[in-house]
């Protein structure tokens, strides 16, 4: 039996929640308080808020939003955008999260991981990786922060190989080539990146169907799977996905009736 865990991703901008196709064109989809009460109630293992404009624009992440959220649900609840200091992961925890993740800001200043896990604790602190699919680079995939809009010079294998090291306890694995296409997770970077570090990889990025998520487990090796389109746009419900992945041999908890 592969143990997994159903995780729902509100991406968050201008105070709504979002959705877009390869990080463009998004289009505003619902109130992320509502959503995120609701998908607690329904039974998800976690939540994840991403405050995506913040790096993009330099600012802070919206704090008042992430205490919102934090009093209506009582799951795992991981906060990311726009943390770029200690101070900042501390006021996340302040206001209610779990969990932090680093983006660009820790490809801009690595010892951020170091840092915030040595403070916080590993289980704390994850990585979270935009790669896209690029021959040049070792591994076959390159890092791109700012949103999907600046590419850097790092390998996706070799940057969670390092962010391991650094202390980062999970990494959030987003396959921008994917996102939103709703055509399947990027397995093949999953799996590269899963069974290369010895901490748990959430695969992000492209779940459309059932059996995409049962993909991510079985032959991406993920240890969770971050789905957003297919329970936004009501294509399942989270009851509907762990009955799923149950009959799959993926264990989850029940999703509430």
């Amino acid at each position: 039996m592969i143990t997994g865990r159903v995780i729902v991703c509100l991406d968050v901008k201008d105070g709504k929640t979002t959705k877009g196709i390869k990080f463009k064109g998004n289009v505003d989809i619902g109130d992320p308080i509502e959503m995120a009460e609701k998908y607690y109630k329904d039974g998800v293992d976690e939540l994840v808020f991403y405050d995506i404009t913040a790096s993009p624009e330099k600012r802070g992440i919206m704090i008042d939003l992430v205490e919102k959220i934090a009093k209506k649900i009582s799951v795992p609840f991981t906060v990311g955008g726009g943390i770029g200091s200690i101070d900042d992961i501390k006021k996340v925890f302040d206001a209610g999260a779990n969990k932090v993740s680093i983006n660009s800001l820790a490809v801009k200043n690595p010892s951020l991981i170091e840092e915030g896990a040595s403070m916080f604790g590993k289980q704390a602190i994850l990585l979270g990786m935009d790669a896209l699919a690029d021959a040049a680079m070792p591994s076959g995939y390159r890092v791109v922060i700012n949103g999907g809009r600046t590419q850097t010079e790092l390998d996706a294998l070799e940057w969670a190989q390092r962010a391991e090291k650094l202390g980062a306890g999970e990494i959030v694995l987003n396959s921008i080539d994917c996102d939103g296409v709703k055509q399947g997770y990027e397995i093949k970077l999953t799996r590269l990146i899963a069974t290369n570090v010895g901490i748990p990889v959430i695969a992000s990025g492209g779940a459309g169907t059932l059996e995409h998520l049962s993909d991510a487990f079985i032959n991406g090796k993920a240890s969770a799977v971050l789905v957003a389109s297919m329970v936004h746009y009501g294509d399942f419900s989270i009851k509907e996905i762990k009955e799923y992945l149950s009959k799959c041999g993926i264990s989850a908890n029940p999703g509430k009736k």
